[in-house]
């Protein structure tokens, strides 16, 4: 079954985590945090956003918990442009 969002294909939401690696120490809290397997560890050593579409469309929790505000999300508007395009209200 595809995954959707207020009917949208989850696929049409560009909504998912970036992590700046200037900032990130790789401690494991988004891994931890995230009950939707979003993040890995890659090579024992870098966290890297594996799972995209597994993101709960406007969840922002992860860059809230980063003791390092190494994790970014995208503005609303990206949802905003989604449900226009889909014609959902």
């Amino acid at each position: 079954m595809e995954k959707t969002f207020s009917d949208i294909p989850r696929e049409e939401i560009a909504w998912f985590p970036s992590i700046s690696y200037t900032l990130c120490d790789g401690c494991d809290v988004c891994i931890k945090f995230c009950p939707n397997g979003v993040y890995i560890r890659e090579d024992s050593k870098k966290i890297i956003v594996k799972n995209h579409y597994n993101c709960t469309v406007g969840c922002n929790m992860c860059e809230q918990i980063c003791p390092k505000k190494a994790i970014k999300f995208p503005s609303l508007d990206v949802v905003r442009e989604a449900k226009k395009k889909w014609g959902v209200k």
